[in-house]
């Protein structure tokens, strides 16, 4: 009988989903879902894999099959003075969600298997190696015209056999700790009894993807796209595996199945998420079981949807997307390669504020040290040209006479800078004189505030005028991109506002493509909306140097901050090409990279919101960025691109 059912479930579409179920029948007895999952599979077209090296644990999960419940609605556990925790899991991995007031501390205690411990909110110092160790989180700005860091969340990975002992700052911290197995600690504290022996997980195929003992930065963790709409930073150990889920807005996930079960946390935003025949709207607190092989989906709202997936056992499928995006970011950035500060202008040097603009020049890099306040303020007055060295020494070549922005050079000691707040395009020398003005008005008017700029090997100029200064009548009819042909001739090369805030603007290496960005988009406090959204525009350059066919050509990712009041604002600004064609935008996320057919590469992570970015260096393979009143650079495999001359 059992040859036969066997054979029969082999037959059309549900050859793997036999082999799931059958799986699943050999850990105990059929589920009472199992009924239902059968017929969503069938109804629609759902094809599973199958795996055989699921350990048996004996552990059973506190959480309901398939039933959204809230974390709020777990008992609280006291872990110690002043420290509790809601705690769930499945048969092999336990996740705790830990509050501990201040100055709080965790006894010293032995880790059984492996455990993963992440700062959310505050500071921590963990006993690692005998030592107690700094590991904090910082929470992102909203940027200004002032400052804007950038998130991070650290966290480490101890085997077993480790002491831990963790003692909480002076402003407490929000903890999230992952296990595998799940711990016996835990069961005890559930009531449960008959507590199983955990089962060594280490002879599973996925290998950890950190190392033990070594602090980490979550937000350093390179993005994977897991399916179109669904990037995740994935850490993974022996037996668990994590998955830290940016989920797009309005983004529709199919029906699927995996043999490995799954425990999920929303942090943020809410998702509709398909279980079975139902949906279910799963939002900031919500914590979901899914067994193996259980159907499941979603449909994203206008917010997307942060979440944390923890999977046991860990996901090959997954560790292979990871292992395919690490070796292309690494193709591009070395893997040994981490952000290095040239000069903080905060306490060294005559003074920076916010750096803007930069192009390497025989042996320099000169940028723009653009004066805001919170509100994005200018003022010429306070505002300086700088020319610095190498080693990060600096110094003025303009004081207090022009708020500068994009600055390309078109000859050995000659730059052509947006002197944004003069509403002109200027020629100077790395003296800081003005040897002749480009261009001012268009069509008899005044230019509201030239921003950023490119130049082709014909001699002709592209920028764009996003009328980014604080006049409050403005020349133009909106914002917009200019064309200066080699003859001196301006054209208009957008309608005014097809961009909501037109930004950075780049050329390919073959000068038949350029590239525009769009910084703000759907915000109530900017007076333009358009359909450009969060991409990077590309249009096809014609023989006149006119453009034509724009199309979305990259997606670039979105802040919580920004997702949350369903705006559509990157913080895109400064962009650059490499020789082989990739491109580098600066974004609030930080330094976002695709290949040259619009692919994501990956994110250089930063410690503020990079402002703009320019290829220097003897070899022109460092990369240079201004953000705010610092300039920092990371090396790279890439040689930059070089002005025409």
């Amino acid at each position: 009988m059992k040859r036969q059912f066997y054979r029969s479930l082999l037959a059309g579409t549900l050859v793997l989903l036999a082999a799931c179920l059958i799986q699943s029948c050999n850990k105990g007895k059929t589920p009472e879902w199992a009924a239902i999952n059968k017929q969503v599979i069938k109804k629609n077209n759902v094809v599973g894999r199958v795996r055989k090296d699921f350990p048996k644990t004996g552990v059973k999960s506190n959480l309901a099959d398939g039933k959204v419940d809230n974390i709020n609605n777990l008992p609280e556990l006291k872990l110690a003075d002043g420290v509790s925790a809601k705690a769930y899991w499945g048969k092999g991995q336990l996740v705790s969600l830990i509050t501990m007031e201040p100055n709080s501390f965790i006894p010293e205690k032995s880790v059984k298997g492996e455990r993963f411990m992440f700062v959310f909110e505050g500071d921590v110092q963990e006993l690692i190696n005998g030592e107690y160790v700094s590991l904090k989180a910082i929470t992102a700005d909203s940027p200004d015209g002032t400052h804007g860091n950038l998130s991070k969340r650290e966290f480490v990975y101890l085997q077993d056999g480790s002491k831990t002992a963790i003692k909480a700052g002076a402003k407490g911290a929000q903890i999230i700790e992952v296990y595998s197995p799940v711990p016996a600690e835990y069961l005890v504290m559930a009531g449960i009894d008959n507590i199983p022996k955990p089962v060594d997980m280490t002879f599973l195929s996925v290998k950890p993807t950190v190392e033990p003992n070594r602090v980490y930065d979550l937000d350093e963790i390179q993005f994977t796209e897991l399916v179109p709409g669904s990037n995740a930073r994935i850490v993974g150990g022996y037996g668990a595996q994590i998955s830290v889920l940016r989920m797009d807005a309005n983004a529709v996930f199919e029906h699927h199945i995996h043999p490995e079960e799954q425990v999920m946390i929303a942090m943020r935003g809410w998702i509709d998420e398909i279980i079975l025949d139902k949906v279910v709207r799963m939002q900031k607190g919500d914590i979901l079981y899914l067994p193996s092989d259980m159907v499941h989906g979603g449909h994203l709202g206008p917010y997307g949807c942060d979440a944390i997936d923890v999977f046991f056992p860990p996901r090959a499928d997954y560790e292979a997307k990871r292992q395919g995006r690490m070796a292309g970011y690494h193709a591009i950035i070395p893997e040994n390669a981490t952000i290095q500060t040239v000069v903080d202008g905060g306490s060294k040097g005559p003074g920076l504020t916010f750096t803007e603009g930069p192009v390497w020049v025989n042996g320099k890099l000169y940028f723009s040290n653009m004066y805001f306040d919170a509100n994005w303020n200018g003022s010429p007055a306070k505002s300086t040209l700088v020319e610095m060295d190498t080693d990060g020494t600096y110094r003025y070549i303009l004081k207090g006479k022009r708020q500068t922005n994009g600055i390309i050079n078109t000859a050995k000691n000659i730059l052509l800078v947006c002197d944004m707040f003069g509403h002109r395009i200027v020629e100077m020398d790395t003296k800081g004189n003005v040897i002749k003005v480009v261009v001012d008005k268009y069509e008899g008017k005044s230019l509201d505030g030239p921003n950023d700029l490119v130049r082709d090997a014909k001699g002709g100029i592209y920028f764009t005028d996003p009328q980014f200064t604080a006049d409050p009548v403005k020349n133009q009819p909106g914002r917009t991109a200019y064309y200066i042909n080699p003859k001196g001739e301006l054209i208009r090369i957008l309608e005014p506002n097809a961009f909501a805030m037109p930004n950075g603007i780049a050329l390919s290496p073959d000068e038949k493509i350029l590239y525009i960005n769009n910084t703000y988009d759907n915000e109530t406090w900017w007076n333009v909306d358009s359909d450009k959204d969060n991409f990077v525009w590309a249009y096809d350059i014609q023989e006149d140097g006119t453009i034509t066919n724009g199309r979305k050509f990259a997606q670039l990712n979105l802040t919580a901050e920004v997702l949350d009041r369903e705006g559509r604002s990157s913080g895109a600004d400064g962009m650059k090409v490499d020789a082989s064609g990739n491109l580098y935008v600066c974004t609030y996320a930080g330094i976002q990279i695709f290949n040259p057919e619009g692919k994501f590469v990956g994110i250089i992570n930063m410690p503020t919101h990079p402002v703009n970015c320019a290829f220097g260096g003897s070899d022109m393979q460092t990369l240079y960025i201004t953000s705010f009143n610092k300039i920092y650079s990371i090396r790279t495999n890439m040689k930059g691109m070089t002005s025409p001359m």
